[in-house]
């Protein structure tokens, strides 16, 4: 493919999300944990999302909170929701969020990853998580865009989520947004520690300058995440920050940048996008 050629797919080509999805169903709550805005900047961010990609005509949304021993594609007509959360008030088990699924789409994106070699299969039964349902309720309330999950791949290489998200390249020149949703934080046992917002932010300090760096340097730097400052203490386990690989795949030889940074729970968190930047 000549240069111009490959210029003329990006151009065409939507960008891609990492986004945080916050604490449980955060957002559609009374917060008792911390000031009572502590969610606000986030929510803020969502529907400033919604509205940049309210046209989309599919989400493809990668959860930290779905694992499975291959790469699982959410085939399903009308997913249900999975309240998979703990311990929050009685009204979160009961919030609503009707999208469609998008089985045509969706087996679009299982015969990407099974053609480049990748152990994938399809799920019709399985409902939207906590990572897909909260934020995209915030960000699109109507739920008027189909949207379907992949999964995490059990194991959590970097390199082969990376891998995922570079098969599934093709969704983007097809009206789908590629959304990755976790927390680029997430070690639960220090949110609101002492002294951890400066350890979290030299982490998120040194994913920006990853993001933001030349695509091939990006992806040895986030191939080699755990050698980054605080890199395992900010992630013990690395479920919530792989999204951003597959995210960051699709969009290999593209630029990155930082569309997002909060302050929350004692620690520094933020979003990147990569790819075209030109919606507002």
């Amino acid at each position: 493919m000549s240069a111009s050629s490959n210029q003329s797919k990006q151009a065409d080509r939507l960008p891609t999300l990492y986004i945080p999805h916050g604490g449980g169903p955060c957002f559609f709550m009374e917060w008792t944990m911390g000031p009572p805005d502590t969610w606000d900047r986030m929510r803020a961010s969502l529907q400033e999302m919604g509205r940049r990609f309210e046209d989309v005509s599919t989400l493809l949304v990668v959860s930290a909170h779905w694992e499975t021993s291959g790469v699982t594609v959410q085939t399903g007509v009308r997913p249900p929701l999975l309240y998979d959360y703990y311990g929050f008030p009685q009204h979160t088990y009961e919030l609503t969020w009707p999208a469609s699924g998008a089985p045509e789409v969706a087996g679009r994106a299982l015969d990407l990853l099974l053609a480049a070699g990748i152990d994938a299969h399809e799920d019709r039964k399985r409902g939207f998580d906590h990572g897909t349902f909260v934020p995209l309720k915030v960000a699109f309330p109507e739920a008027h865009i189909p949207t379907f999950q992949v999964s995490l791949k059990r194991g959590l290489d970097a390199a082969e989520h990376i891998a995922i998200g570079e098969a599934l390249t093709p969704l983007r020149e097809q009206g789908v947004l590629v959304v990755g949703s976790g927390m680029s934080f997430h070690n639960m046992g220090h949110f609101m520690g002492r002294n951890v917002q400066e350890v979290s932010r030299r982490f998120d300090t040194w994913l920006e300058a990853s993001c933001a760096g030349p695509p091939i340097e990006r992806l040895a730097a986030l191939t080699r995440w755990e050698l980054a400052p605080e890199a395992r203490f900010c992630h013990p386990r690395e479920d919530h920050l792989l999204p951003l690989m597959v995210v960051a795949g699709a969009a290999v030889e593209e630029p990155g940048r930082l569309l997002f940074r909060d302050e929350v729970m004692g620690i520094t968190t933020s979003a990147f996008e990569f790819g075209k930047v030109g919606r507002s």
